[in-house]
């Protein structure tokens, strides 16, 4: 399932939509394992690192960062990700967490 929900991330979502996808997605599996601090979480990987793992520029990934900063759905400050507007960022990544067979919502 999580194989397949990358498929679609890669082929159908924008850039930005990818990225919220992502972010989401990261944030649900390390609250299941309490790796979250609040609607935060530790990010240890540079613009440079998530650029190659989305297939963007670096150029363009400062872009859809600070698109989604922008719109106040998270901030990304010193590796640190803090999400701002869960709801917001769920629906523009389509994301439905059933896929991560993982019981707990955001909150």
């Amino acid at each position: 399932a999580i194989h397949r929900e990358w498929i679609v991330a890669m082929g159908r979502r924008s850039k930005t939509s990818h990225l919220a996808h992502l972010m989401c997605e990261l944030f649900v599996r390390l609250q299941a394992v309490k790796r979250t601090n609040g609607m935060s979480f530790h990010l240890p990987l540079s613009q440079a690192e998530m650029a190659d793992v989305l297939g963007l520029s670096v150029v363009h990934m400062n872009r859809v960062i600070g698109g989604l900063k922008k719109i106040k759905v998270i901030t990304w400050t010193n590796h640190v990700v803090t999400i701002l507007d869960w709801d917001q960022l769920a629906r523009l990544a389509e994301f439905d967490p059933t896929y991560l067979s993982i019981n707990n919502e955001p909150r």
